[in-house]
C-alpha cells in the first residue's frame, strides 16, 4: 500500500459514502496523504474529514467515522484509527514493505513513473558547475560546495549511495549470494500504557496494533531489532512514486536525499561480517538495498542528472 494507493482508497471511500447517502459533498480528485507527526500514531494521516466537514454540515468526527468504516478491511491496511479533531491514521498491514520492495525490483526504473522533460525543463544546467551540480544548484541550490566529495554535499550523497547500492550488489555476488526479499520476522515492541511503543522501537518496529479503530497497543518485548534505517528507508521509498507524480523537481531532489540519507544508515548491515555465512536476512537486505539503488537512479534519471556505478 504506497501513499498514492492509500490516497486512492480513501477518495474511494468518500465516493461509496455520497453513493450510499452518508455524506452529501463534492468527491476530491486526490486526497493529501502525509506521515503522522513525530509520536504521532500510524504510519501515514489523512485531515481529509476535516476539509470534507464544512462541506457536508457535519462534525469532522462524524465524517471521519463514516470514512473509517468504508475503509477498514481494504488490503494491505492492518488499522484505520482517528485522532484529534478528525484525523484519520493509518498502519498498514506487516506484508506492506515487502509489496513496496517487491514493486521496485519487478518495475525497475519505472517504479513511480514520471516524465523526464516536465522535471528536466525546470532546471537549466549552470555550466560553470558541469552538468549535474549546475543541475542540482537549480533545483535546491549549494553552489560550489556541491562540488566537494563529501558528505556535507547532498548531491554527493545521492550519487555515493546509488554507488555503493551498487557495490553492495557485485560484493554480495563475489560471496555466492544474491537479492532475494523476504519479510524478516521481527518481533513487535512492548508497549506503554499510551499505546505508543518505546523510543527504540520507532525505527522499524511495526506500529501499534488495534480493534476497530481502538489503538490499543499489545506486543512483546522487542527481541530481535531491526537494523538501523530500514524502516525509514522502506518508508522513503514508499512515498517515491506520490513525489514524483506531484512533478516538482526541487521535492524529488530532496526526496532523494532522505532516501540516500536512509540507505546510508542501512547499508552497514546488508553484508555478512567476519566468518558470518550468507543467510535470508542478508539477501532481504540486499533486495532492498537494490531496491534503494534503482530508485535513486530512477530519480536522477528524471531530474537529468547522472546515477554513477563507481565513486
Amino acid at each position: 500500500m504506497t501513499p498514492a494507493e492509500l490516497s486512492r482508497t480513501v477518495a474511494h471511500a468518500v465516493r461509496r459514502a455520497v453513493d450510499e447517502g452518508a455524506l452529501s459533498v463534492a468527491v476530491p480528485e486526490r486526497v493529501k496523504i502525509e506521515r503522522p507527526r513525530p509520536g504521532g500514531r500510524g504510519d501515514y494521516a489523512t485531515s481529509a474529514a476535516l476539509q470534507l466537514a464544512g462541506p457536508a454540515g457535519m462534525p469532522p468526527r462524524a465524517v471521519a467515522e463514516a470514512l473509517r468504516g468504508r475503509i477498514a478491511g481494504t488490503r494491505g491496511i492492518a488499522c484505520v484509527e482517528i485522532t484529534g479533531p478528525g484525523f484519520l491514521n493509518f498502519t498498514l498491514a506487516p506484508d506492506t514493505s515487502d509489496t513496496v520492495v517487491r514493486t521496485v525490483r519487478e518495475q525497475g526504473l519505472r517504479y513511480g513513473g514520471g516524465s523526464p522533460t516536465a522535471f528536466r525543463s525546470a532546471a537549466p544546467a549552470d555550466p560553470r558547475l558541469g552538468a549535474d551540480a549546475g543541475r542540482w544548484d537549480a533545483l535546491v541550490g549549494g553552489g560550489d560546495g556541491l562540488l566537494v566529495r563529501r558528505g556535507s554535499n547532498p548531491l554527493f550523497r545521492v550519487q555515493y549511495a546509488h554507488a555503493r547500492s551498487r557495490a553492495l550488489l557485485r560484493n554480495a555476488r563475489d560471496l555466492g549470494f544474491a537479492p532475494a526479499y523476504e519479510e524478516p520476522a521481527y518481533e513487535e515492541p512492548a508497549y506503554e500504557e499510551d499505546g505508543f511503543a518505546p523510543a527504540y522501537a520507532q525505527d522499524g518496529g511495526p506500529a501499534p496494533t488495534c480493534e476497530q479503530g481502538s489503538g490499543t497497543g499489545t506486543g512483546t518485548a522487542c527481541a530481535t531489532a531491526p537494523p538501523p534505517g530500514r524502516s525509514a528507508l522502506l518508508g522513503a521509498l514508499a512515498d517515491y512514486p506520490a513525489v514524483v507524480e506531484a512533478g516538482a523537481p526541487h521535492r524529488l531532489a530532496r526526496h532523494l536525499v532522505t532516501v540516500a540519507d536512509a540507505f546510508l544508515e542501512f547499508h552497514i548491515s546488508v553484508l555478512p561480517v567476519g566468518d558470518e555465512k550468507p543467510s535470508a536476512a542478508h539477501r532481504s537486505r540486499l533486495a532492498l538495498a537494490e531496491a534503494a539503488g534503482t530508485v535513486l537512479a530512477g530519480g536522477l534519471s528524471l531530474l537529468g542528472i547522472s546515477a554513477p556505478e563507481h565513486i
